[in-house]
């Protein structure tokens, strides 16, 4: 990791332990499948601890962890990076599941079946053997880090319709 990439990543670090108390396995098969670098659903209902499982492994990995709250307003550009216009021009900024696939980083998306369907098919290609995440408007293709690795979560029984 560069100096670069630390100092990005160094935000989404999770400072002190949460408290999680485990119920069964899942601690060992998600430290199975963060081996594998698979991806992970976590599904339950609203307030089962969800999010603070993914943060309590995120801590106890030692991996920042990037979350978004996924809804239905939620873009493509929201998830993977958009064009700006600033004094000097226009820049490239990326959004938080590109950050984490080009940085390395675990990536939450949280409550993702809230996320639109043209939203959510960007992230096909990193959820297989690919490992990649096209940036169409930029005509980039990122290869995931080495250490990131993509958690989503969702209620079944809160969806939008």
């Amino acid at each position: 990791m560069t100096a670069t990439d630390s100092s990005i990543l160094n935000q989404y670090l999770v400072g002190k332990e949460p408290f999680y108390q485990p119920q069964h396995d899942e601690v060992a098969l998600f430290e199975a499948a963060y081996r594998k670098r698979l991806p992970v659903m976590v599904k339950g209902p609203t307030g089962c601890g969800k999010s603070r499982f993914v943060e309590f492994m995120a801590w106890r990995l030692g991996m920042p962890l990037v979350t978004v709250a996924c809804n239905e307003d939620m873009t493509a550009a929201d998830l993977v990076g958009r064009w700006l216009l600033d004094k000097d021009g226009t820049r490239w900024q990326d959004g938080p599941l590109t950050v984490a696939a080009r940085y390395g980083a675990i990536c939450y998306l949280d409550e993702i079946v809230e996320a639109r369907q043209d939203t959510t098919v960007v992230i096909h290609p990193l959820t297989d053997h690919r490992r990649t995440l096209p940036l169409d408007k930029k005509g980039e293709l990122i290869r995931a880090h080495p250490d990131f690795q993509l958690v989503i979560s969702y209620n079944p029984g809160y969806q939008s319709l």
